[in-house]
């Protein structure tokens, strides 16, 4: 999937010139999980995940053949790109809350902030090898490769699905069949006041933050002119910050809400400075850093709402927190591609990372007020409670 992203991105920027169509393209993924997402979140919580696993990496499969043959005759167009991103945004409806609940039903609730940092490692390993890969295949042979690598592969997700050896899951019980459901989800989370605060600041981080197609194609093309090569470097960096900030979060990282906030702040921090960077060498370090700092955040936030959300309503709860994240990031695609053209690619990325910090003191004050954000200089050196999870909760 990082081939594709990749590829796709870096193709919109040949066939437009344009950061802002890079950012259409990104919103036109990500915007179908706003709408479909709750839906797909409540057929996580009626039916066999497996299956839905399944069913969605087979349409994604079909999705890579059909963009593979469409590149490789020559005959692709902006638009066949964009039809695909919409495509591919209502199969990670259905295929977001089922998959991250599978994850509980394989380890149960006891192992499952374990699970969450090790699948988040394997992913972001998968980061730091798809864009180099990408950018090596796109330089040789063309995105087309590319996409059918992807399509093999999804293929193969499907076997390993598949032969998974049922009676040893922990299956969540799965809702009957009735009307307002999807309301009932949403009801849940807002009585909930820090299980809505942490899945609201997802959504402003997606929106102000977590623009990396849009920023490193323009990085790339407009202010260090290193091509396709440079992108998949720079895709490649900031996924080896990402690794180490999984493999950091999970020894260090206790269940906090506080922790979520402070690697929100440090997040919009990070991103901001990385658009200062006065040379290619620096820009790469904050690249690492910044990747540091986005899976820091994410492990915090998606692991609490996972383990603050009760079992037979946790599809609809993902369902809610998925949509957010990545329907935020699709207006944030449009907003960094608008301001990238408009001021600029680093005032730009200057302005979305203030916005965050921002955001993040909003969620901060609204969460300090409901009693569920509490200062802890005087209980720790450092406000994010970094210390080994097995110690002891202070008193």
């Amino acid at each position: 999937m990082w081939m594709v992203r990749m590829s796709t991105d870096w193709l919109v920027l040949e066939l437009t010139g344009s950061s802002a169509a890079v950012g259409v393209l990104v919103a036109l993924q990500f915007l179908p999980m706003l709408v479909v997402g709750p839906f797909g979140g409540l057929l996580a919580d009626r039916y066999d995940k497996r299956r839905l696993v399944e069913v969605a990496q087979v349409a994604n499969a079909v999705l890579a053949a059909v963009l593979a043959v469409l590149t490789l005759t020559g005959v692709v167009a902006v638009w066949h790109l964009y039809v695909v991103a919409v495509l591919l945004g209502v199969v990670a409806s259905v295929d977001q809350p089922s998959r991250q609940v599978l994850v509980s039903e394989i380890v149960g609730d006891q192992g499952l902030q374990k699970a969450v940092s090790t699948m988040n490692a394997i992913g972001q390993a998968g980061g730091l090898l798809g864009p180099a890969a990408a950018g090596f295949v796109i330089a040789h042979w063309g995105e087309g490769w590319a996409f059918t690598v992807n399509g093999v592969v999804a293929l193969c997700v499907v076997a390993i699905v598949a032969s998974m050896r049922t009676r040893e899951l922990h299956p969540a019980p799965r809702v009957p069949r009735a009307r307002g459901q999807v309301r009932e989800g949403i009801r849940y989370v807002l009585d909930r006041p820090r299980l809505a605060w942490v899945i609201a600041l997802a959504g402003l981080m997606g929106a102000l933050g977590m623009n990396g197609p849009v920023v490193l194609t323009a990085f790339a093309q407009d202010v260090w002119h290193t091509g396709a090569a440079g992108f998949g470097l720079y895709n490649a960096v900031s996924a080896a910050g990402a690794f180490v900030g999984v493999v950091l979060g999970g020894r260090f990282l206790r269940l906090r809400t506080r922790n979520v906030v402070v690697a929100s702040g440090l997040f919009a921090v990070t991103e901001a400075l990385a658009a200062l960077s006065p040379t290619h060498a620096v820009f790469l370090v904050m690249l690492a850093v910044v990747g540091g700092a986005t899976l820091l955040f994410l492990m915090a936030a998606n692991t609490l709402v996972q383990l603050t959300a009760d079992q037979p309503v946790r599809g609809r709860v993902l369902a809610l927190y998925s949509p957010l994240l990545l329907g935020g990031h699709a207006l944030g695609g449009l907003l960094q591609g608008w301001l990238t053209e408009w001021l600029g690619v680093r005032a730009g990325l200057v302005v979305t990372g203030a916005l965050a910090l921002v955001a993040t003191a909003f969620v901060a004050t609204a969460l300090a007020q409901v009693g569920h954000l509490r200062p802890a200089l005087r209980r720790h050196p450092w406000p994010f409670a970094i210390v080994p999870r097995d110690a002891p909760e202070p008193s």
